[in-house]
């Protein structure tokens, strides 16, 4: 799941609801390439960022999908706090109290952010949240912050995060746990401090490492089946695990059908990515596949930036993502960045997968407020919900790279792109009680 390349977006703001956009995008799409074996055991995250250009004080609440493509002149359909609840049915509060009120979503990241609070309230206070409660954990000590290598991808997941948990369950507490750095083992440390002290119900993790590059976990891999068990240890305290699908399709550039660790575990919900096209006024299914491979969306602007993961394990059972939700920039969630520096601080489109596992956490954070009691792996409750209606099928698209053309296309009922689907949070609120 390698970060993609920055493209720049240049918006200008006349008033809060005027945007014009000059997009520079690249002459060609990158091809993804063959992955060689990585023996140092690194997880990776692939934030897809692209500039709005917006200041905190240039947009409203009430910013809809079809506003924003209006006013990116049809580039695109970006997603505010107020409309993916709209879009999910996901409820602002929960017996008189913000949603979440009572629980804590965990997040696992490397590195962190220098400016992880600070942006946090910029973002609440931009689309009118409650003031949000973070507590950051260190237990492998502080990193020291230079912005170089693979920091600043990680602070970008970082601020996509706890943003992100908080839109979505506002009252609840969250419990940032950052690595010192992203070797497989250091993270698998910090799931399992977050697992040992138990500090949450649910827990988000938007990284991995493709199949391909890992040995199987039943082999001679210390780091992997470490792993492994805090996972299996979280899951068996009534934890729910969440994990992004991965950014790079079918195959991870492989050339042959490839997952991704954690999102192959099978104590982990692994989340896979849609185009979400709801408040978008277009004449669109609902959501489509994430799949710019297969289908750029709209005009292209960026190009080519990536598509859902979701194969058969090449270590487990798995046979692809779990359930889905909104990752493509293209529909991308509105998030704050201030560590960049003067003019390049401000509002940026999100998208990715990893967009999807903490809010997936996030909800079932406010599913848990409202039902009273955990509701354990998702995973394996997902076809029960999706035969009462609780999850929509998503049933157009494919995350077919160059690289694999035996990539996989979404179907009537379970497919490997998208799982069961994506949740109507109110639904599965009501069946649960």
């Amino acid at each position: 799941m390698k970060r993609s390349s920055f493209f720049s977006v240049s918006l200008a703001i006349a008033g809060a609801a005027a945007l014009a956009v000059a997009v520079t995008a690249p002459a060609s799409a990158a091809t993804p390439s063959a992955a060689t074996p990585d023996t140092s055991g690194v997880y990776s995250v692939h934030p897809i960022v692209e500039k709005a250009g917006l200041s905190t004080s240039a947009v409203t609440p009430s910013l809809t999908p079809a506003q924003c493509l209006a006013q990116t002149a049809g580039r695109v359909a970006c997603q505010t706090p107020d409309s993916i609840r709209a879009a999910y049915d996901i409820p602002a509060t929960i017996n008189g109290v913000p949603a979440g009120t009572g629980q804590t979503v965990v997040i696992v990241d490397a590195f962190g952010s220098p400016t992880v609070q600070s942006d946090l309230a910029a973002f609440s206070g931009a689309f009118g949240l409650p003031t949000p409660n973070l507590t950051v954990y260190y237990p492998g000590g502080k990193p020291t912050w230079t912005g170089k290598k693979t920091q600043t991808g990680w602070a970008e997941e970082t601020s996509l995060d706890v943003q992100w948990a908080h839109a979505v369950a506002p009252g609840a507490n969250i419990a940032l746990v950052v690595a010192a750095n992203d070797r497989g083992a250091t993270i698998d440390n910090a799931i399992k401090y977050a697992v040992d002290n138990k500090l949450g119900n649910v827990l988000s993790m938007s990284f991995g490492e493709a199949d391909n590059l890992i040995k199987s976990p039943n082999a001679n891999n210390g780091q992997t089946a470490q792993g492994v068990k805090a996972l299996a240890q979280g899951a068996a305290q009534g934890m729910s695990l969440f994990a992004s699908s991965g950014d790079s399709g079918s195959d991870n550039g492989a050339g042959f059908a490839n997952y991704a660790f954690p999102a192959s575990d099978l104590n982990v919900t692994s989340v896979g990515g849609t185009n979400l096209w709801a408040g978008s006024g277009l004449n669109q299914p609902r959501e489509t596949v994430w799949g710019d491979f297969a289908n750029c969306p709209l005009t292209c602007a960026f190009g080519v930036v990536g598509e859902t993961g979701g194969a058969p394990s090449l270590f487990t059972s798995k046979q692809g993502s779990d359930v889905a939700y909104n990752a493509s920039v293209y529909t991308g969630v509105l998030t704050y960045l201030g560590f960049l520096g003067g003019a390049n601080n401000g509002l940026y489109f999100f998208g990715g997968t990893s967009a999807g596992s903490p809010q997936w956490a996030a909800l079932t954070a406010d599913t848990i407020q409202a039902v009273g009691h955990t509701v354990g792996n998702v995973g394996q409750q997902a076809q029960s919900w999706a035969s009462k209606g609780l999850l929509y099928d998503v049933t157009v698209g494919s995350n077919t790279t160059p690289t694999f053309s035996g990539g996989y296309s979404a179907t009537a009922g379970w497919d490997r792109p998208t799982g069961w689907g994506t949740p109507d949070v109110n639904g599965i609120i009501a069946a649960l009680k």
